[in-house]
């Protein structure tokens, strides 16, 4: 399961009450929660947190959180 899967599980979202809601196809919420590949895209986040009434700024903390920035070291030659 993803972290968007993970994410909806913790929620208890049904995958069908949310596709109605959102117009994104069971198929495609069943891929965003079972395969590793399949990202979610800026505007599937967007309807996905405004049908469960979830925070988005939380949402994308959960789903990104643990991506850090590269540091940087200036080269003096």
């Amino acid at each position: 399961m993803t972290r968007f899967g993970e994410y909806l599980a913790k929620r208890s979202v049904s995958k069908a009450a949310l596709s109605k809601r959102t117009g994104i196809t069971v198929q495609r919420l069943n891929d965003l929660t079972l395969k590793d590949n399949a990202r979610p895209m800026g505007f599937e986040l967007y309807l996905v947190s405004k049908a469960i009434e979830a925070d988005l700024d939380d949402m994308h903390t959960f789903l990104y959180g643990h991506l850090k920035l590269k540091e940087i070291t200036e080269d003096r030659n």
